[in-house]
């Protein structure tokens, strides 16, 4: 078993950064396609998509694709949409509590909300 991983090792093979762009390049200027690429070079298709993602990353010394671009920014709104939605959601529920304990008659406590309903439950 030792001896297949040793030789797997051996043959992996390491390309220049200089030599994914030029492939990628060509991939994208649609000169040729996923598949005859793979072919010419000897690759499989995960490591051309692979390097296709970190090229739009810009990690082959060129500038980051509009769309590598685009996609990091629409991952940061939405984090910060899920964000704002959690604080709102918070806000309303701390409200909520400090109204019903206000209606039920007793006093808020400077934000210990949870005593108004641990001593008696909620009255329906």
């Amino acid at each position: 078993m030792r001896d297949r991983k040793d030789l797997a090792m051996r043959n992996q093979r390491s390309f220049s950064l200089e030599f994914k762009r030029q492939v990628i390049e060509e991939l994208l200027s649609g000169e040729s396609r996923p598949a005859q690429l793979c072919r010419r070079y000897s690759i499989i298709s995960s490591v051309l998509y692979q390097w296709k993602r970190q090229y739009s990353q810009g990690k082959f010394n060129n500038e980051p694709t509009e769309e590598a671009a685009l996609k990091d920014r629409i991952e940061k709104l939405e984090r910060l949409v899920g964000k704002l939605t959690l604080d709102e959601f918070l806000k309303r529920g701390l409200q909520n509590s400090i109204s019903q304990s206000q209606r039920n008659g007793k006093p808020s406590r400077g934000g210990n909300t949870c005593s108004a309903t641990s001593s008696g439950g909620v009255d329906l």
